[in-house]
């Protein structure tokens, strides 16, 4: 693909800046009528199949986290999604953006991260109403 293809891609599909790939396993963690629905079928036109929900009885190699002030311990959620992972791969945490109804400060997301024995790699706009930030698991 061209790089001019793959701006393309970027600017068509809000998953693409993402880093996705096709085949992996994408385990969707705090789905709710919030979620961004364009953003979910982007990622699933990316990895070229559906995302598997918090019911997989197996290891993924991204967890999709989507996370709002009101669902608890932010660091207990990271912790959580920690277990779900394949060795080596990241957690998109997926939080409100700021105004939004259940907004995390970033410092509490930095927090929470650093507790969890996450790497905080890359925060990104990645929806109107939603915030990616990249952490990396701890290697096993």
């Amino acid at each position: 693909m061209s790089a001019t293809a793959d701006h393309a891609e970027e600017r068509t599909n809000p998953a693409a800046r993402l880093g996705f790939e096709p085949g992996q396993v994408v385990q969707e963690i705090g789905y709710d009528d919030d979620v961004d629905h364009d953003l979910r079928e982007g990622i699933e036109s990316l990895i070229a199949q559906d995302l598997v929900d918090e019911d997989y009885d197996d290891v993924a190699d991204v967890v999709l986290l989507w996370f709002r002030d009101e669902d608890g311990d932010l660091t207990d959620g990271l912790v959580d999604a920690i277990g779900f992972l394949e060795e080596g791969g990241n957690i998109w945490l997926l939080t409100p953006k700021t105004g939004r109804d259940g907004y995390i400060e970033p410092s509490d997301i930095s927090d929470a991260a650093q507790t969890a024995g996450l790497s905080q790699t890359k925060s990104i706009s990645v929806a109107k109403d939603w915030v990616g930030t990249r952490l990396a698991s701890p290697k096993r």
